[in-house]
């Protein structure tokens, strides 16, 4: 018995030996969660005071604490902050890891280092995200221009300027025929930023003491500096005696440009003008078109959006990554490639975006480190050995008093 004790001890070294000389291998790898080997004794069944027969294996756990996290330069490289994993398609089969070494095929989808799909939610056409897991793929080529249909523009008034008796067409260049002008960059359906210049005249009101109304007018000129006509009345602003605005907006403007694009309606929005003892100034403005672009580059958000960046300053995004949570984390199984599979031990999968449920946030730009301790690893390491050496001397011992009661 004493043989099998001796041998059982030898086991359980190696098997000490084997994980914490896998916990050193990876102390590099992305994402890797150090191991544990556990053990248990055994003793004679319905037997009381008596030696124990030896030791067995009881599991291995991982420890799942979060590693450091490393700076890399990869936008698209990614680290969970808190609880989850990311879930990706393995052949057609789902598995999770924490490794966010992510990158984009030649098809433009978001891929792991070995080329299996990231799966997440695909952003729909009034954001947010839409359908059940898949993978998202990135639009990495152009995209088109987009006919500017809404223009904000908050302008603030200046109500000290001199006032017209009656509405004058203003006279590009005479400052005598208004009292304020800008202008604003408007985008045909082929992305020629082409511009409408505004006018703005105020008018004395109607009646002594009353509050002025204010005059826009427009004239639309072509990307290339032709004037497409005149300036005509677009709109009339009125306020009430605090300066708010309360007419005269929103108002359509339709410009056929002659220059092979279709022709534009735009609706300028003047809500948040005002008017008051201030200077004139544009306050903000808003615009819905833009010019063809080149794909520049993605990024991940903290919430996980996916989103495309192009050259002509729109951002538009792909979808949301997922993270999987499970009940047991310590029954996944360790797969290779820095992988977990689901078990009935682990649970289902708890899918969520990031930053919702159980699910941690996300750090682009990082990777997180290994969490396996070398110093300690080392200590355990030279553990197992004494203990290795131990149980094969002991065995040793047990074959030589063998070989000598067989000789008597």
């Amino acid at each position: 018995m004493s043989l099998d004790t001796a041998f059982s001890g030898l086991t359980a070294a190696q098997t000490g030996l084997n994980v914490v000389s896998n916990n050193l291998a990876n102390a590099n790898t992305t994402g890797f969660k150090s191991q544990l080997a556990l053990f248990s004794t055994i003793y004679p069944v319905g037997q009381t005071n008596v030696p124990g027969l030896g030791v067995q294996s009881s599991g291995i756990d991982s420890n799942f604490t979060q590693g450091t996290d490393v700076q890399t330069g990869n936008s698209l490289d990614t680290a969970i902050q808190g609880d989850g994993f990311f879930a990706i398609d393995s052949n057609g089969t789902t598995q999770y890891t924490r490794d966010g070494s992510f990158q984009l095929s030649s098809s433009g989808e978001l891929v792991t280092a070995s080329g299996a799909a990231v799966l997440g939610y695909a952003a729909s056409s009034t954001g947010g995200q839409t359908g059940g897991l898949q993978g998202i793929t990135v639009n990495t080529g152009a995209i088109a221009a987009n006919a500017t249909a809404k223009l904000g523009l908050t302008v603030n008034l200046n109500s000290a300027d001199s006032t017209f008796a009656a509405p004058v067409t203003p006279v590009p260049g005479d400052t005598t025929t208004y009292n304020e002008t800008t202008s604003a960059v408007t985008y045909d359906s082929l992305g020629n930023a082409n511009a409408v210049n505004l006018y703005f005249q105020q008018e004395a009101p109607a009646t002594a003491g009353g509050t002025p109304t204010w005059n826009v007018y427009s004239e639309p000129v072509t990307s290339s500096g032709t004037v497409v006509s005149t300036p005509s009345l677009l709109t009339t602003l009125s306020f009430d005696t605090s300066g708010a605005l309360t007419g005269g907006s929103p108002v359509t403007l339709g410009v056929n440009w002659n220059n092979g694009s279709a022709a534009s309606a735009v609706a300028f929005d003047f809500s948040g003008t005002t008017l008051g003892a201030q200077s004139f100034s544009i306050a903000g403005t808003t615009n819905d078109g833009y010019a063809p672009g080149n794909y520049t580059g993605a990024t991940i958000s903290p919430t996980g959006e996916v989103q495309a960046t192009y050259s002509n300053g729109q951002t538009k995004s792909a979808g949301t990554l997922a993270l999987a949570n499970f009940i047991n984390p310590q029954g996944l199984q360790p797969l290779t490639g820095n992988l977990y599979g689901a078990t009935t031990s682990s649970g289902s999968a708890v899918v969520n975006v990031p930053g919702s449920g159980q699910a941690g946030t996300l750090l682009s730009n990082n990777l997180e480190r290994s969490n396996v301790s070398t110093s300690d690893s080392l200590v355990d390491l030279i553990q197992y050995q004494q203990a290795y050496q131990a149980n094969a001397t002991e065995l040793q011992a047990e074959q030589q008093n063998f070989t000598k009661l067989q000789q008597l």
